[in-house]
């Protein structure tokens, strides 16, 4: 039985992940035990009865992974994961939402689920090429910018790798673009742009595939991808992933070393159905990639070469990450199921570098390095009903649910000594030894615990669907003192957020929809500079209207949609500090996907953005721009199979982003950058076995640009020309 509450006593989270992982396996193990003693005790009433039955061949494989096909093509799926609202058909749902298939992540061969969602125009990733984190935009509002990883993984956070997640263990990467608080609870951080939720690889058929790869510089690796299913119905599944890769990256004098460990468990029953992911990942940069700010007063320079490194040779950084999650289902009815999971995460990372700051037009840097150690412990659980029932002519899917979220920070810090370089040609300096900080205090704890419920109702034939929710999200805070750790601050606030949403299918091709849905970020708290010092303000809620149509055109696919999502904030206004911004977003987006004709794929699309800074206390910003919100995002992607070479395929991509402030007083602009990518792969059989070769080249022409800004005035280089090489193989 899941628990839905803790005690009032809050209690700090064991060091170490291993405590955890270990009881998330016993547990697993005693669940799947339970299946196969429900399984045995079916099997013997069976044997018992008087009549015989004839056999029923179960088709557990579909059971396994519960997801819905792809589009014409392979790359996108026809719907996916909405979190409380389960599994709809895309055309069924009244967001705008992508769902990118593993087909799409192994061809275009994506290492991370930054690189993975590269190709869509409303989404841009904001970690640069060989750094230790990936984040995102999506429609104007950053996502997975803190300490507090805010990719949710099978519908929930807490359980995906805190900073970057890799594509190994990776079998959907669904994204729901918009706020998403009624559908997957308050984002960690406070993210309201859209949520990006990873579906894990499950074992839906048996499967024993290896796969080698190179990119440049030296970078070599190898991949192991198992999946078997057992028992007489086939309802006992696993599958296992592993990979490792080290070598030498495209960027100067950097160095990598990544390892990954997935396994997936599940049981697939009459009623019953379990699933058990335990997850474990290590990366190792020596010369990590860092992003740069910039001086007051000091112009914009011109971009360097992407391989150009001005972290020093001897900085480096480590990451680990250990995670689990246990979940299941069981149908008291025909027509109702209960749900619930629990799982969790620990993460440390350890390192050594700085954050340089361009210090002149010519591109000289200054940065200090520092020993810095982190530690996250996150668990989650929940449980819930899901029920299906009529009412005279409307049909009705209801979801209940009850939610905890549970995060504990530590970190440390200590400083070296200033050290002056350029990004245009790196000064190599002395090596620094910096002592690691002898305690890693803790510096906070969050719980997030949320109610909801939803309700879809529909009428003739589904043509008409009416999705209402609400959820109401409690969050608490404690921030302590790092020399006494005493608690310095509380935070406990709640907020109620709805959502509505329209579906109407007049034809069955065509989709209109419309949503307003909200978006939930913690309060802030006033600083101690501030006359209403220690003030703390009810949770940020953010507001998005949304109206669009889907189309399916044969097998090309298209979404036309129009939004518009504001968010307040909090700033000094004279000597108060009170909620008196705004950042508000209106925008067009358009995305293509399918087959134009057999055997040719086109995948993309643009995203035309109107930001604006609606309110300050600063009246000199009103109108200005955000930072790093550009007004035009597009992507064009194409594949088309050689008709002359059997199994060969040839394809290519352009990405288009608009110019983008560095801060809210736009007096410094970053130029717009286009980058080409070529791509090619040949299948085939050698020996009895499918085989397939695959060569991707990105930033074909090797150009140089600024590729993003972050919210907090950091800014990265563009990656340089990279190659990649693989060979896949089924045995």
């Amino acid at each position: 039985m899941i628990p839905l509450a803790h005690p009032t006593t809050r209690r700090r989270t064991p060091r170490g992940g291993s405590a955890r992982m270990a009881l998330l396996l016993g547990t697993a193990a005693s669940v799947l035990a339970l299946g196969v003693a429900h399984t045995a005790r079916a099997q013997m009433a069976a044997n018992t009865a008087p009549v015989q039955l004839p056999e029923v061949n179960v088709q557990a494989s579909a059971l396994a992974s519960g997801l819905l096909p792809p589009r014409a093509g392979g790359q996108v799926a026809t719907g996916g994961g909405l979190g409380l609202l389960g599994n709809p058909d895309a055309m069924d749902t009244p967001f705008n939402t992508l769902n990118v298939t593993s087909q799409r992540i192994e061809d275009s061969q994506a290492r991370t689920v930054q690189d993975a969602l590269s190709f869509d125009p409303s989404i841009r990733g904001t970690g640069q090429q060989g750094g230790i984190f990936d984040a995102f935009y999506i429609r104007g509002f950053p996502i997975g910018e803190g300490n507090a990883g805010e990719i949710a993984f099978d519908g929930r956070y807490g359980i995906a790798p805190n900073y970057r997640v890799f594509s190994e263990y990776v079998e959907r990467i669904e994204v729901l673009k918009g706020p998403g608080a009624l559908l997957y609870g308050m984002a960690p951080n406070g993210a309201v742009g859209g949520v990006i939720n990873i579906v894990p690889k499950r074992a839906d058929e048996d499967l024993t595939r290896l796969t080698t790869d190179y990119s440049s510089d030296s970078q070599l690796g190898a991949h192991l991808d198992f999946a078997r299913r057992y028992g007489e119905n086939r309802e006992f599944g696993l599958r296992f992933n592993g990979s490792y890769r080290d070598g030498d990256t495209a960027v100067d004098e950097q160095s990598r070393r990544a390892g990954v460990t997935a396994l997936a468990l599940d049981y697939q029953g009459e009623r019953l159905r379990v699933w058990m992911d335990a997850l474990w990942q290590r990366e190792r940069f020596d010369a990590p990639s860092r992003p740069l700010l910039l001086a007051a007063g000091v112009p914009i320079p011109r971009a360097p070469g992407g391989q150009r490194n001005i972290t020093q040779s001897w900085e480096w950084s480590r990451m680990e990450d250990t995670s689990g999650l246990l979940r299941a289902e069981y149908d008291l009815t025909d027509s109702i199921t209960a749900f619930a999971a629990i799982g969790g995460s620990e993460s440390e990372v350890d390192r050594l570098f700085g954050t340089p700051t361009i210090t002149s037009f010519g591109g000289d840097t200054l940065h200090t390095p520092q020993h810095f150690r982190f530690e996250a412990h996150r668990y989650t659980y929940d449980a819930g009903l899901r029920a299906r029932f009529e009412t005279g002519p409307v049909r009705h899917t209801v979801s209940l649910q009850a939610s905890r979220y549970h995060e504990a920070l530590d970190r440390a810090t200590v400083n070296g000594t200033p050290v002056a370089s350029n990004i245009y040609t790196r000064v190599n300096r002395p090596a620094q030894d910096v002592a690691a900080p002898g305690r890693v205090p803790r510096v906070s704890e969050t719980e997030l615990t949320g109610l909801a419920i939803a309700d879809t109702l529909s009428v003739l034939d589904d043509r008409v669907m009416l999705t209402l929710g609400l959820r109401n999200q409690q969050v608490e805070t404690d921030n302590f003192n790092a020399a006494n750790g005493q608690v310095s601050s509380r935070y406990d606030k709640s907020a109620v957020t709805p959502m509505v949403g329209l579906v109407v299918r007049p034809w069955q091709n065509v989709a209109l929809y419309a949503n307003y849905i909200q978006g939930l970020s913690r309060g802030d708290m006033a600083p101690a500079t501030a006359s209403n010092a220690g003030e703390v303000f009810a949770p940020y809620e953010t507001e998005q209207y949304e109206i669009g149509v889907k189309l399916e055109l044969g097998q090309l696919s298209t979404t036309v949609s129009a939004f518009q999502i504001s968010k307040p904030s909090a700033e000094l206004a004279g000597s108060r500090y009170v909620v008196s911004g705004e950042q508000r977003v209106r925008g067009l987006e358009w995305n293509v996907f399918g087959e134009i004709t057999p055997g040719l794929r086109a995948l993309g699309g643009a995203t035309v953005m109107d930001p604006e800074l609606t309110s300050s206390a600063n009246r000199a910003v009103v109108g200005n721009r955000p930072v790093g919100v550009p007004t035009v995002q597009a992507n064009a992607a194409l594949e088309w199979d050689l008709p002359w070479v059997s199994g060969l395929t040839a394809g290519g991509a352009l990405t288009y982003t608009g110019s983008q402030w560095l801060d809210t007083t736009n007096d410094r602009q970053f130029p717009a950058w286009t980058r080409a990518d070529l791509n090619m792969r040949y299948r085939t059989e050698i020996a009895g076995r499918a085989t397939t070769f695959r060569a991707n080249v990105y930033n074909v022409a090797d150009s140089k640009y600024w590729s993003s800004v972050s919210s907090y005035g950091t800014f990265s280089q563009g990656a340089p020309r990279t190659y990649l090489l693989s060979m896949t193989v089924d045995f």
